[in-house]
């Protein structure tokens, strides 16, 4: 079991939707300190005034895209705050429900560096502290889209299913090094947090925030090495297993209506802030 209490945690994507929600849950289970990541520094400051009667709250602007930046941040955040003894890797997006013939060059680097290159760049700064100590756990949060493909979120889906293999294959390379280090996968469906914006869903319900990062800091405690959310979405991988393709696309697909989920979606909308400072150096 990963205890919360005593321990000091690090959510990127952290000053905002499912982030903030989870940072506000471990400091009510006695986290040592709470350690906040974002791109945005008005929520960064808004979310340690709100928090910061709960515990320790620190917070760093950081775009977890870029591979210097997140250099740099982590060792500031570890000479202010110590090891960081939990990881969760929660920033992330979506630029759209374009078709991929419509999706332009930087729109790809820049949803496949956020979605599944930053996870990588952070736990890479994570880890090596946490096998030295034999003591850690890194939770990685993908999404049901990297179970099923989707129109109109191709790259989207495409930074999901590379989130959820890099992610189970460190869990394995971890076991078999009997390292007392844990990873755990979250695969949740689409969450009204302002992300998904406009996305309608015939049979599987829009996720509330609020239960899901309960759910995800229970996986983290219970050591649990893949969690998808709702359960039920774990029927769509056994269809896919059992039905022709084109049977898929018709029951799933069609009658379920999960292929025109993304018709109109409208997104939440990047502020100046929210935005990556702009570098010469790629990340």
């Amino acid at each position: 079991m990963t205890q919360i209490k005593g321990n000091s945690v690090l959510i990127t994507g952290g000053a905002s939707g499912l982030g903030r929600l989870m940072g506000k849950m471990v400091l009510e289970k006695g986290s040592r300190c709470l350690i906040i990541w974002d791109i945005n520094e008005e929520n960064i400051r808004k979310t340690k005034e709100e928090l910061q009667s709960l515990g320790r709250v620190e917070g760093f602007r950081t775009d977890v895209s870029n591979a210097e930046d997140v250099n740099r941040q982590f060792e500031e955040t570890t000479r202010i705050c110590g090891n960081v003894d939990i990881l969760i890797n929660c920033a992330g997006i979506v630029t759209g429900n374009k078709t991929f013939n419509q999706q332009t060059v930087s729109e790809i680097e820049r949803t496949m560096t956020i979605n599944a290159i930053a996870p990588m760049l952070v736990a890479q700064q994570a880890l090596p502290g946490m096998l030295a100590r034999n003591h850690g756990h890194i939770c990685n949060i993908a999404s049901a889209a990297g179970m099923i493909s989707n129109p109109k979120m191709s790259v989207y889906v495409a930074s999901k299913w590379a989130v959820i293999g890099w992610s189970d294959s460190v869990r394995i390379e971890l076991k078999e090094a009997k390292s007392k280090v844990r990873i755990t996968t979250i695969a949740p469906y689409f969450i009204n947090t302002g992300m998904f914006d406009g996305v309608e869903s015939r049979i599987f319900p829009i996720l509330e925030p609020e239960p899901t990062a309960r759910k995800i800091i229970r996986s983290i405690e219970h050591d649990k090495d893949f969690k998808g959310l709702p359960w039920s979405f774990h029927f769509i991988r056994l269809m896919q297993g059992l039905l022709p393709t084109s049977w898929f696309d018709t029951i799933l697909g069609k009658w379920f209506g999960i292929y025109s989920a993304m018709d109109h979606f409208t997104g939440r909308k990047l502020t100046a802030s929210q935005k990556p400072r702009q570098n010469k150096k790629a990340a």
